[in-house]
């Protein structure tokens, strides 16, 4: 499966030399030509697998290398558990210190454990050879057809053995394809294969080694010093997950997936080494749970088979999406490809749901879970851009307002940050209203992240000149990169920008979230999207701006419910269809101008004044006396396009 599926076929689907689910589905996205739903659902789902398998790997790796002490030294037996929590803790706690300290002694602790594995298992190959023909696969299908249920619970035990091809294909970006394939052919796979059969030969001579098998293949005397080669590798292992884990999230959140995080870097010449303080307490926070919760290495199986078997039928099926569109296979032959592999993967799947009871439903819980806070996230992140659309006044508008009344001018430069440049940035809005002063130059700058991993310098920036004292920036960044703001503006003198940050102020909005009674979510998606949003980090930190170049300006937003707006679409004929709504019911229709809003729950009419023209191709209606659904008084405050065929949103307050 791994060699099948990872190494030789979706390891050629890079994105710009990166791998793992979130670049898959970035990969995909691009292939459609459009942002998929479906795609989107699946690559957070793998993420959120691929998380929590980040948290069970280094407890059941460092569990099951220190259960050998039961075997060498049976008097340590009930210090396996705490000396598991003493190694995860010290673990995380390097994480700090970065990568390449650990990495130095990668290489040679491997080399070891790999020779130690290929010569362990041929040693018991040679004292029982018959074991040899297990490599038909015959015995295994007469297998899984003539014991039922039986089969496929062993599949579920017997799909620990192809772990690990998902995080093969998450490093693709650290070591590159050749490197992880010459590897894995030709030093991996070879020493892997040949100790599982030595340990089916040493199970087949002696039954009762099936418990701890692996540290029966040697005498009594090694078993310490494989317990401690076995850490060594296990803490190689979980290293790899750990940093995996911080750039499946840092790729989230530029993505715009989950709230921003710190970043720090524990390397000047290695962009991808990154430490992640707070993920890095989440996840020692859950691999200790873990190890508290399950105990031993084979309760903990359970769990770690469901987490990995979902994250490969996941990338499976984008799999499938991204050599057929992208790479412009048939279909038919696409199929022939992929659908035995996903077809594989999900026998594997089914198989370790039958242990779900046993611990499988702890990574699924997970899964939902993370899958949950993303929707909200994104959900939240949606609605807190149509409120803040509702009082922002075109850029256009206002630079044409400077021009004819302009305020007291002040030298220097002032970058203002902005999600959309076709609007006025809240802090410039708030800096002329209550500062009543505007900088010679002033700079809208946005910031995007692009579906590729990296943005080359060319396509960083892009400058627009828009009046004298005013300039758009757009700034480009991939999503495997940290935006550094300074840096990519200095590549815009380049352009024609005489940039000195020295002499630049750097304005940022900041927003407080209250909650609303009229909330566009339920309460508790509410109150969980606000939490997310005051634990993201501050977009000073996150953007790299010197902090004494900043000038914060605060707002407060309420989470309101979309619901209770009127739409209306204005015909050919410039009448508009005006459709109330309050928590999701239709209340009132009638036509702009002269029409009338009808109470549905009566047969009572109430006029509806016509519109007066406001200027800037926009009308405003008059008043309601009464609102259309009874009660108090209601305001209709709306905004109708004079132009055909044009959506209006406009607000009904009671």
């Amino acid at each position: 499966m791994v060699t099948a599926k990872y190494v030789l076929l979706l390891l050629q689907a890079d994105n710009n030399g990166e791998g793992g689910t979130l670049s898959l589905m970035a990969l995909g996205q691009r292939a459609l030509g459009r942002r998929s739903s479906g795609l989107l659902a699946l690559g957070v789902i793998g993420a959120s697998m691929f998380i929590g398998d980040s948290m069970i790997t280094p407890a059941i790796s460092v569990l099951s290398a220190m259960e050998g002490l039961k075997l060498g030294m049976p008097a340590f037996e009930h210090y396996v558990v705490p000396l598991t929590v003493a190694i995860l803790v010290v673990l995380f706690a390097v994480q700090s210190k970065g990568t390449a300290r650990v990495a130095t002694a990668f290489g040679p602790v491997m080399v070891l454990w790999f020779i130690t594995l290929a010569v362990t298992g041929l040693i018991r190959i040679v004292d029982n050879p018959s074991v040899l023909v297990a490599i038909n696969p015959w015995y295994a299908i007469t297998f899984l057809a003539g014991h039922g249920t039986i089969g496929l619970v062993t599949l579920g035990l017997v799909f620990l053995c192809v772990t690990g091809g998902e995080a093969l294909y998450a490093d693709l970006g650290h070591f590159g394809r050749r490197p992880i394939q010459s590897a894995w052919m030709f030093v991996v796979l070879p020493a892997l294969v040949i100790n599982y059969f030595g340990q089916g030969a040493l199970v087949m001579s002696d039954p009762a080694a099936v418990e701890s098998t692996f540290y029966r293949m040697v005498p009594s005397a090694l078993v310490l010093p494989l317990v401690v080669l076995a850490t060594s590798a296990t803490v190689i292992a979980s290293q790899s997950v750990i940093t995996g884990a911080y750039s499946v999230i840092r790729q989230a959140v530029q993505l715009g997936l989950l709230p921003r995080f710190e970043v720090r870097y524990t390397s000047e010449s290695h962009a991808g080494q990154i430490f992640l303080p707070r993920v890095n307490r989440l996840l020692l926070l859950g691999v200790l749970l873990l190890v508290f919760l399950f105990h031993t290495s084979s309760n903990l199986a359970s769990a770690y088979g469901i987490a990995v078997s979902t994250t490969m039928v996941v990338d499976g099926v984008m799999g499938f999406v991204v050599i057929w569109k992208l790479w412009n296979w048939r279909p038919a032959m696409v199929a022939a490809v992929i659908a035995p592999l996903i077809v594989v993967d999900t026998t594997f799947f089914s198989a370790n749901l039958l242990k779900l009871f046993e611990g499988a439903w702890v990574p699924l819980l997970f899964g939902i879970s993370m899958a949950v806070t993303i929707w909200v996230w994104r959900r939240g992140s949606a609605l807190l851009v149509i409120k803040t659309r509702r009082i922002e006044v075109p850029l256009d508008d206002l630079i044409k307002s400077l021009e004819k009344r302009p305020p007291h001018i002040v030298k220097g430069t002032a970058v203002f940050l902005t999600g959309d440049p076709a609007f006025v940035p809240t802090a410039l809005m708030h800096n002329l209203k209550h500062n009543k002063v505007l900088h010679e130059h002033n700079v809208i700058l946005t910031i995007e992240t692009a579906h590729t991993p990296r943005v080359p310098v060319s396509g960083r920036v892009q400058m627009e000149k828009i009046s004298e004292k005013f300039s758009k920036v757009r700034l480009r960044f991939g999503f495997m990169e940290s935006p550094n703001v300074p840096k990519a503006l200095a590549v815009a003198r380049k352009l024609g920008w005489q940039f000195d940050i020295m002499s630049t102020s750097f304005f940022v909005s900041r927003r407080s979230l209250k909650l609303s009674t009229q909330s566009g979510m339920p309460r508790w998606q509410a109150l969980l999207f606000i939490g997310l949003s005051r634990s993201a980090n501050d977009a000073t930190d996150y953007f790299q701006i010197p902090t004494g170049r900043v000038v914060e300006v605060g707002t407060q937003v309420a989470i309101w419910n979309p619901q209770s707006e009127i739409l209306a679409r204005t015909p050919p004929w410039r009448f508009a269809k005006i459709e109330a709504f309050r928590a999701g019911r239709r209340h009132a229709t009638g036509k702009a101008g002269h029409g009338i809003g009808k109470d549905p729950r009566s047969t009572h009419a109430r006029a509806v004044p016509p519109c007066e023209e406001a200027g800037q191709g926009f009308w405003r209606a008059g008043a309601v006396t009464q609102s259309p659904w009874g009660g108090e008084p209601a305001a209709l405050g709306c905004l109708l396009p004079r132009f055909p065929g044009k959506v209006a949103i406009l607000r009904l307050s009671t």
